[in-house]
């Protein structure tokens, strides 16, 4: 792959159990990290999960059918990085803004709420069905913003977000955008919720990422957003960029619908086509946010590979103060590497006390200090998928 032009990234929002934006949300992983607690709307289930209190959320509005809840994430942190960017909404209506959102269910509807509606209701009432069938994040942002470019809802398991950004990416350097709203959304779901537990990968305590104890992940929610612009855009608003995308991989593993592959086949790919793209080797990088889960083999495979190809790379997880939020977890965990390029200083990874001896590498203990300009997001996912973003700071590229 040859190197691509880097797209800049002029503004970023976020919403997760850690903050109700993104300065917050830094300031709690730099400081006090949330834990979890059993979920409020499954009142008889004990499994922590990071729920997003409700006060941070935007009310459900009085369109048929309301926002749902990972929709109204979705528009917390869309709002907070629009304006961010400094974009008006009369602004953005005068140019081709399109939209890209990853997610997993969406928390569309309770799949039990359906079958009690349509126990005992005829079908002109299928409120919860309606609800269920137009839950499409990124045709909701584009409307409620009145954004006239494409859009489309990425649904890739925990990649999602990433890809989201990703393909961003691809609709500003073919000229098809002039800027473009991408990231993820998701909220907590009693199906994924349980089926985790039925997976045997949910720890009955908070999650513990690459620590000799884990036992599992915990759910979370949240969504992360952020505008990606045109140069030419950009430079005729006199924007300076946050950050510059300078990379993007995506492969699979072709292995196992839930595992990683042992050695990282899939991942390896990925991340050699993300620094290819971004003109970058291993030895450019200053820190990588990992997939992290906390699970036995996730976290494994994570570090046996960093210890293999980015040897001495300070390496973290940030899901120890957000939990994992599935389609949004890359798109979270990519404004919280940018917003560590910013600091130049990346959290300590929550949950991390014992370190693993079956483990070759081990997280960064305590923040630590970021010598360089360049950062790697890795997402790892079911079915085999594994996304890469590579984010680039300092002076415009």
């Amino acid at each position: 792959m040859n190197r691509q032009p880097p797209v800049a990234i002029t503004g970023m929002g976020c919403i997760c159990a850690a903050g109700r934006n993104l300065p917050d949300c830094m300031q709690a992983l730099f400081t006090r990290p949330p834990a979890p607690a059993p979920p409020r709307s499954l009142p008889a289930a004990q499994h922590p999960v990071f729920e997003v209190p409700d006060r941070f959320l935007p009310p459900p509005g009085s369109r048929h059918p309301p926002m749902v809840r990972a929709v109204r994430l979705a528009v917390a942190a869309a709002e907070e990085s629009l304006a961010d960017a400094d974009w008006t909404p009369a602004a953005l209506r005068r140019k081709r803004v399109g939209v890209v959102i990853g997610t997993n269910v969406a928390s569309g509807v309770s799949n039990r709420a359906l079958q009690r509606e349509l126990a005992g209701i005829d079908a002109s009432g299928l409120s919860p069905a309606e609800r269920f069938r137009t839950v499409n994040p990124a045709q909701w942002l584009a409307r409620h913003f009145d954004l006239s470019g494409p859009h489309m809802t990425v649904v890739n398991a925990c990649s999602a977000g990433s890809d989201a950004i990703g393909l961003a990416g691809t609709w500003i350097r073919s000229g098809r955008c002039d800027a473009v709203l991408a990231g993820g959304a998701d909220a907590l779901y009693e199906v994924t919720y349980y089926g985790f537990i039925a997976l045997l990968n949910s720890d009955t305590e908070a999650c513990k990422p690459f620590d000799a104890r884990r036992n599992g992940l915990n759910l979370g929610e949240g969504a992360a957003m952020m505008v990606l612009e045109s140069e030419a855009v950009r430079r005729g608003r006199g924007r300076r960029a946050r950050a510059f995308l300078s990379g993007y991989g995506t492969a699979s593993d072709a292995y196992h619908l839930t595992a990683p592959h042992p050695e990282g086949n899939g991942l390896r790919v990925a991340v050699r086509d993300a620094l290819a793209a971004a003109g970058a080797s291993p030895a450019d990088v200053a820190f990588i946010n990992a997939h992290g889960t906390g699970t036995r083999e996730n976290d494994r495979v994570e570090s046996l590979f960093f210890h293999e190809v980015f040897p001495g790379v300070p390496f973290g997880s940030t899901k120890g103060g957000t939990g994992h939020t599935l389609g949004a977890a890359g798109a979270i965990e990519a404004a919280f590497t940018i917003a560590s390029l910013e600091h130049r200083k990346m959290p300590a990874t929550a949950g991390f006390e014992a370190p693993d001896p079956e483990l070759p590498a081990h997280p960064a203990e305590g923040p630590a200090a970021i010598r360089g300009t360049t950062a790697l997001s890795q997402t790892l996912a079911f079915g085999g998928n594994n996304s890469v973003l590579v984010f680039s700071a300092g002076p415009d590229l």
